[in-house]
């Protein structure tokens, strides 16, 4: 067991454990335990190597339809001293503390637990998309098997059970850390003090709470298209994965 799942697992037991994810409510999109975790996830793209192996790993364990991703690593071309070199990016959906989805979802499907995770129900939800509209990372979109909104959810189901989500679990470099912000003891937090860290379109002010170290600050606001799609803008060409 490495170190960071022996830390999870140590924040995880000396935690309270966040409500079984159900029906949305009023209460649960205003309201806030304070006694509850705060998930968070650190992205360190110094260590990101591309592979796509939490993509693969994410589309498995939640069983997202093909050509759909709940996450995955855009890989940018940028110039650096007249020379250019890739820059990889990490993208899924950002648990914002004043997540722009809620508000906006007629039926009150989209709301966010107690621990920050950011979720939909589906038994709710009438596909309408106007959360997708709403996020600004492009991190949702309507799955083509249920007809739903669909995104990221942290691997909610694996984190009530005390395990990290996939993608964690299976990041080859090491590059995604998942904790309790509100733990200062744990991974998240003690790499937070010692890096300094960028969060991805933060003029929006939805204080996104995956944040990234070493990001490149000309990617910092450029988010173009869904997921997986090819853009191109400025100086940044988004590279065909294969």
């Amino acid at each position: 067991m490495d170190s960071s799942r022996r830390k999870f697992l140590a924040t995880v037991a000396t935690t309270v454990t966040a409500p079984v994810l159900g029906k949305a409510s009023a209460a649960q999109s205003t309201e806030t335990d304070p006694d509850s975790p705060r998930w968070v996830m650190v992205v360190d793209l110094r260590k990101c190597i591309g592979c796509q192996a939490c993509t693969v790993a994410c589309s498995t364990e939640n069983r997202v339809p093909d050509n759909q991703f709940r996450t995955l690593v855009n890989q940018y071309e940028v110039e650096k001293e007249n020379k250019p070199r890739s820059a990889m990016l990490p993208r899924l959906c950002n648990h914002c503390e004043n997540p722009p989805c809620i508000p906006v979802c007629p039926v009150q499907a989209t709301y966010q637990r107690d621990d920050g995770i950011v979720v939909v129900d589906n038994t709710r939800c009438v596909g309408c998309a106007y959360c997708v509209q709403a996020c600004p990372y492009d991190a949702r979109f309507i799955n083509h098997e249920t007809h739903t909104a669909d995104k990221c959810t942290f691997c909610v189901h694996r984190v009530e059970a005390g395990l990290l989500p996939a993608c964690v679990e299976t990041c080859v470099g090491g590059a995604r850390i998942f904790g309790n912000i509100r733990d200062p003891h744990s991974e998240v937090s003690q790499l937070l003090s010692r890096f300094q860290t960028k969060g991805l379109k933060p003029e929006l002010g939805t204080s996104p709470q995956v944040y990234y170290i070493g990001l490149d600050s000309r990617l910092q606001h450029k988010i173009e298209g869904t997921p997986g799609a090819w853009s191109t803008t400025d100086n940044f060409k988004q590279e065909a994965l294969s």
